[in-house]
């Protein structure tokens, strides 16, 4: 398995996880779900940041506080499904840049396809986390990274809900400077290139399409 990969277990991410899967899940239950487990997954691959320190005055005295270190991190959401990741982290992190690479999957080949591409500036110089729900094929993901890199990120993650093995295997193979969170690896794709057992589309899911 790929070294860089870490499966969260926490058991609010799995149950949450479930209750994603249950095709019974209604969109509005299935969005805010998807908005609280990317919080916590936030939290574990935001967990090495760089700190420093700051001098401040507390009501009783004066000290030199912990506080994140260099440039404002990245957000970059792979549309349309990273936008429901990207909606928790931006809570957790506000004050995050956000960018976004626009690719969709063509159904016969199952390669990427990009229409769009807007992303900060001095990538070199921040902390660039690539959200994404669904880890399957990995070509797009390995894709956008692609992109990332050429505009000059060099630290970089990748946040996603599932991943399907094939997709880790790709994205070691093309990007193994990568670390990859994810609440869990799942079994396979099927013909169609869906994760199995997976929970569907996520963007359909999210936004209620078909």
């Amino acid at each position: 398995m790929y070294e860089h990969l870490t499966v969260v277990k926490h058991p609010l991410v799995q149950h949450k996880l479930t209750l994603m899967r249950d095709k019974d899940t209604p969109t509005a239950v299935f969005r805010q779900l998807l908005r609280e487990i990317s919080q916590l997954l936030a939290y574990e691959i935001t967990r090495e940041l760089e700190m420093t320190t700051r001098r401040i005055e507390t009501p009783l005295c004066e000290m030199d506080a912990p506080v994140l270190a260099g440039k404002k991190l990245a957000l970059v959401s792979i549309l349309r499904a990273g936008n429901g990741l990207l909606d928790g982290v931006l809570e957790l992190v506000p004050s995050a840049r956000v960018g976004y690479v626009g690719l969709y999957r063509d159904e016969e080949t199952l390669q990427p396809v990009q229409y769009y591409y807007k992303v900060p500036q001095d990538l070199e110089d921040r902390l660039v986390i690539v959200l994404d729900p669904m880890l399957a094929t990995g070509n797009s993901s390995a894709a956008a990274v692609d992109l990332l890199k050429r505009s000059g990120a060099n630290n970089i993650r990748f946040m996603c809900l599932l991943a399907a093995p094939e997709g880790v295997e790709r994205m070691g193979e093309a990007h193994p400077d990568v670390p990859i969170v994810t609440a869990a690896v799942d079994e396979c794709l099927n013909d169609h290139g869906y994760i199995v057992p997976g929970l569907g589309d996520a963007g359909d899911r999210m936004f209620g399409t078909r």
